[in-house]
């Protein structure tokens, strides 16, 4: 799952969130039927059978429900592109409101599932058998599907992060692989220096990375209970993440290259930005559209913010949901169960999928896995660690999809003028607390 689907415009976040907010503070009755379903009920729906709609963009879920049929021919699984992030986000929230046209389960990324549970627009599946689940999901994306004492969806991918380099770059210039965020610095420069054409990385202001940035230094800046929203971009994960890329940008060691544009496959291609700090979904976007780097790329850990740490992050990833309008919960659950956590999670690993599961990242059949691309490295070893090092303890804002969505107006402001990520911050942490308040949270 890559990030770019993360990115939702400023017109469909205010219209999704305001009425998921809306619909949290109003006091929704949600989701009657969770507190009654359960194993039987599942296996009852399975033998009974029917038909599901699921609104996913995941392409290796097209096999597994092909698998799912064929081991349940009574079933029928329409799977449905609704769009990718915002495009499904919006329609979703359009068939919420207008009452049909519903699917059974939709594919919701880990950062906006918040607000769809806090407004009960999901359904709880702890009692339909997810509570038992709590030992099959590696511990980020099993933490990022529970809200409040319920579980909200089951995981489907994750991304814990690696800093994906380029080893002819490196080698060309004689420098090191950083394994510090403060030798990432040093090396910047001495990349740059070597090269006024060629940088270390690229970045014109991202949402999803600076959390996961501020994320993997400790910081906890969101923290949510109920309609109680506290925000602090200030605290000491915050800190540290600004001062540290404030020398970055400041020497402009970074390239204003817009991820996923031409000029950003460009820059890959031809080694002018020479790593990624990203998601293990990765690699196969590398291979499919870096197809000059083949052999020249490598993965190695997260840079620590303290030497000899072990500390990563997750960016990006998705669950499966269940939307409280749907009339054949029972049945949704199986199918995403199956997904999941049954034979479709190998199915979908096999496919290039990153897992979200414990058993298939322990498998030493995918770990032990040489990539050609990557020169014959066996980068899931270094994936599947960073899976089990991810920092604990973080959680996102009900309205996240709105505070991601003024990032580039606060934030942003500090790749392209004078303004500092410090300030940047504050006046993200100012508006999106503004915002809050007028959809009826507490915000401090």
């Amino acid at each position: 799952m890559n990030t770019k689907h993360g990115r939702l415009l400023r017109a469909v976040a205010v219209s999704v969130v305001a009425a998921l907010a809306l619909a949290a503070c109003g006091g929704s009755d949600g989701d009657k039927s969770s507190s009654t379903g359960g194993a039987a009920d599942v296996k009852a729906a399975l033998k009974k059978g029917g038909t599901i709609t699921v609104w996913a963009w995941e392409p290796t879920l097209t096999k597994v429900v092909k698998d799912f049929e064929a081991e349940h021919k009574n079933v029928t699984v329409k799977l449905v592109n609704a769009g990718t992030g915002n495009d499904q986000y919006t329609a979703l929230q359009n068939a919420i409101k207008a009452g049909k046209g519903v699917p059974d389960v939709a594919q919701i990324e880990y950062y906006a599932l918040p607000q769809f549970s806090l407004a009960k627009s999901v359904t709880d599946v702890s009692s339909y058998g997810a509570s038992g689940l709590d030992k099959t999901f590696t511990p980020g994306p099993w933490a990022s599907v529970q809200q409040a004492g319920g579980i909200y969806g089951l995981p489907m991918d994750s991304g814990p992060m690696a800093l994906f380099y380029n080893k002819t770059v490196f080698d060309k210039y004689g420098v090191a692989v950083p394994k510090t965020w403060d030798e990432y610095v040093d090396a910047a420069r001495k990349i740059h220096k070597a090269d006024p054409k060629a940088y270390i990385a690229n970045d014109a202001g991202d949402a999803g990375f600076t959390t996961s940035l501020i994320w993997q230094a400790g910081g906890q800046p969101f923290k949510v209970d109920g309609d109680k929203v506290k925000i602090d971009l200030s605290d000491a994960g915050s800190k540290r993440f600004a001062d540290t890329w404030q020398k970055l940008l400041d020497e402009k060691l970074l390239a204003p290259t817009p991820s996923w544009s031409d000029g950003w496959y460009k820059g890959l291609a031809d080694g002018n930005i020479a790593t990624l700090t990203i998601g293990a979904w990765m690699p196969a976007n590398l291979e499919s559209g870096v197809k000059a780097g083949a052999g020249k790329w490598r993965v190695a850990p997260m840079p620590q913010w303290d030497a000899g740490a072990n500390a990563t992050s997750e960016n990006g990833g998705s669950s499966l949901a269940i939307p409280t309008a749907s009339k054949n919960k029972a049945l949704a659950y199986a199918f995403m169960d199956y997904a999941t956590a049954g034979q479709g999670a190998q199915t979908r690993v096999d496919a290039g999928a990153f897992p979200a599961t414990t058993k298939q990242i322990s498998d030493p059949a995918f770990v032990d896995k040489k990539s050609a691309y990557f020169g014959g490295q066996e980068i899931n070893k270094v994936l599947a660690a960073s899976a089990a090092d991810v920092v604990k303890g973080w959680s996102y804002l009900p309205f996240q999809v709105y505070a991601n969505s003024i990032f580039n107006d606060t934030v942003g402001k500090a790749y392209v003028s004078k303004t500092s990520l410090a300030d940047g911050l504050a006046d993200w942490q100012k508006k999106s607390a503004s915002y809050g308040d007028q959809q009826g949270f507490t915000v401090n």
